[in-house]
């Protein structure tokens, strides 16, 4: 390994920029495409549905509706698995009295293609015009949650729209600074200005909630600090005490949740 690692470092350091945005999508994403419910097989409530982005990629929804909510949440969720794995995030969503929309990016579950930075916002374009257009929720009676990577696709999905709010739990701030953070701070000039948050942050006007654990080792506390410094909105951040990357639901679900659901009435009644 020794004798092949300078061989790897100068394949790297000698890529394209294709090569620099293959590896990125390489190390960023990892869907699950294997472990999958049948449409018969998903809890009451919970409707399966598909639709086409610009460029032609069906991708995978699903939607949970709620009696009488003329709001709508849309998330989008971490870069391991499927949506399959977020159905009690979603259920859980739903009891605070709102439609819920759980995205399936390109490559993951049901949903045709392959992951990549531009291709998982072309995927946030589609289910944003998908809940305005086919659904017809007006802008602002909508709210964009991401969690971890996802992060990246609501902020761009949020930015310069009026939108009701925006949720971000564990959000990075770029993948050069993330490359930096877990240890690999000599390929962070592959990293570009990929997954760029901080810059895109600045565009987002509606309120911003954000929630991170102080014991988060996959995206450190201080990136979701610095991204929440860089909003320049009306904005509250949630820090919650000994909380990891993925355990604010089961260990921590009360702070977590009562956060939530406080933004979620906050925003209906602005």
């Amino acid at each position: 390994m020794r004798k092949l690692l300078p061989i790897i470092l100068i394949a790297l350091l000698g890529t394209t920029m294709y090569g620099c945005k293959f590896i990125i999508n390489q190390l960023a994403f990892y869907p699950d495409r294997v472990d999958l419910l049948s449409k018969n097989s998903l809890p009451p409530g919970v409707e399966e549905r598909f639709i086409d982005t610009e460029d032609r990629v069906r991708i995978q929804l699903l939607y949970l509706p709620s009696t009488g909510s003329g709001r709508v949440l849309i998330y989008f969720h971490g870069n391991a698995g499927n949506i399959y794995h977020r159905i009690p995030d979603l259920l859980q969503l739903q009891r605070f009295g709102i439609n819920v929309m759980g995205v399936s990016y390109r490559g993951y579950g049901k949903s045709g293609g392959a992951p990549s930075e531009e291709g998982i916002y072309q995927d946030g374009e589609a289910v944003f015009d998908y809940a305005t257009e086919v659904l017809g929720f007006p802008q602002s009676e909508i709210i964009i949650f991401g969690r971890s990577i996802g992060t990246t696709v609501a902020i761009n999905s949020a930015k310069n729209r009026a939108i009701g709010g925006l949720i971000l739990v564990t959000p990075l701030t770029s993948a050069k600074a993330h490359a930096k953070a877990v240890g690999l701070g000599f390929l962070s000039p592959l990293a570009g200005d990929a997954f760029d948050n901080v810059t895109r942050i600045k565009e987002v006007k509606v309120p911003l909630l954000v929630i991170h654990g102080t014991d988060d080792r996959v995206i450190p506390f201080s990136m979701g600090r610095q991204l929440f410094d860089s909003a320049q909105t009306k904005k509250q951040f949630i820090t919650i005490e000994g909380a990891g990357h993925n355990n604010l639901q089961a260990d921590y679900g009360q702070a977590y949740w009562s956060a939530i659901a406080g933004f979620i009435r906050q925003t209906a009644n602005r």
